[in-house]
């Protein structure tokens, strides 16, 4: 077979195999790290060369190319706290310019994402120069995270409504009200001479009785919250960004008279798990009648939205052709 995007004589249902996908691993795309004797710890996400991978393979404006990247820094940062076999996914879904955008990260890191932007109602928002927020970009909607255990488990869910500008402040509101943890989120991603590039810095404050801090009394555990929280704010989006400053050298930067300690390296991975057999077994659920009304010139065409890749299926070796 030239192409697995191609039929073949293999059956769909046998037939595993995908295009090649970038072979990408960036070994510690996501820096774990705490500060000694203080209740705070926080995770440092930088895709490097995944970014451009991820992103280069959907042909959006650079504003939704943008917002995609940040969501998927978010979510490898955000699956990276996963104790359990399994994967975290972050899903906007409202009524603006971008009304689907999906990332998820599975415990190994692999990482994958896509936006689904409307491009009626997107371009007004692009026509007058200024770059659209988030918050119009996705319109009136909600944001969920999912935590997915696996089959024998159930799913973890908590959904707020899209509120705030940025998804840095969408994000915020979800763990004020339905985690009641105080974060500090910074996104950014952005266009270099490298290629895209997305990254992000996540920091929480852990409960000091009993565990990290607990040592220090009320009013110097929210000192050493506060001054984390300063420091962390100096931070600029070119530094997040920046391939030739080490993840490690920028996290001593930061936090390097307060305790610094690194935790183990987690690495990320392109992460699509598309296959013909999967796809295949998408069409199978349709009727005869659909799959007639989706064939042109005798071929069905399905594309990854993940990979954008496009999957083709002769309509005579699908179920229903003999009617």
């Amino acid at each position: 077979m030239s192409s697995p995007t191609d039929p073949s004589a293999t059956p769909d249902f046998l037939n595993h195999d995908r295009p090649p996908v970038p072979d990408i691993v960036v070994a510690r795309g996501v820096q774990p790290f705490h500060l000694r004797d203080k209740p705070v710890r926080g995770r440092l996400v930088r895709l490097g060369a995944l970014a451009e991978a991820l992103l280069a393979r959907h042909d959006y404006p650079p504003v939704v190319t943008a917002l995609a990247g940040q969501a998927l820094a978010l979510t490898a940062g955000l699956a990276a706290a996963l104790k359990f076999r399994g994967s975290f996914s972050l899903q906007a879904k409202g009524d603006g310019a971008v009304p689907m955008l999906l990332a998820d990260c599975t415990d190994g890191g692999a990482l994958r994402g896509y936006a689904r932007p409307n491009p009626d109602k997107l371009a007004p928002l692009l026509g007058d120069g200024a770059e659209p927020s988030a918050a119009a970009l996705l319109g009136q909607g909600y944001l969920a995270f999912t935590c997915d255990q696996g089959p024998d488990m159930d799913r973890y869910q908590g959904i707020v409504a899209i509120e705030g500008a940025s998804l840095t402040e969408m994000t915020g509101t979800y763990f004020r009200t339905s985690e009641q943890l105080a974060t500090h989120v910074h996104l950014a991603c952005a266009k270099t001479e490298s290629g895209w590039r997305a990254a992000a810095l996540i920091l929480e404050r852990v409960a000091g009785a009993g565990g990290i801090g607990a040592e220090l009394d009320a009013e110097a555990q929210d000192d050493a919250w506060r001054t984390a929280l300063a420091l962390a704010a100096t931070l600029t989006d070119a530094e997040l960004l920046d391939d030739a400053l080490p993840g490690e050298k920028l996290l001593h930067r930061l936090f390097g008279l307060e305790g610094l300690a690194l935790d183990r390296a987690r690495a990320l991975s392109y992460g699509c798990r598309c296959s013909r057999a999967k796809l295949a077994g998408v069409l199978g659920g349709f009727s005869a009648e659909d799959l007639d009304h989706m064939a042109e010139d005798g071929t069905i065409t399905m594309t990854c939205e993940f990979c954008n890749l496009g999957f083709r299926f002769d309509r005579a070796e699908l179920p229903g052709a003999e009617r």
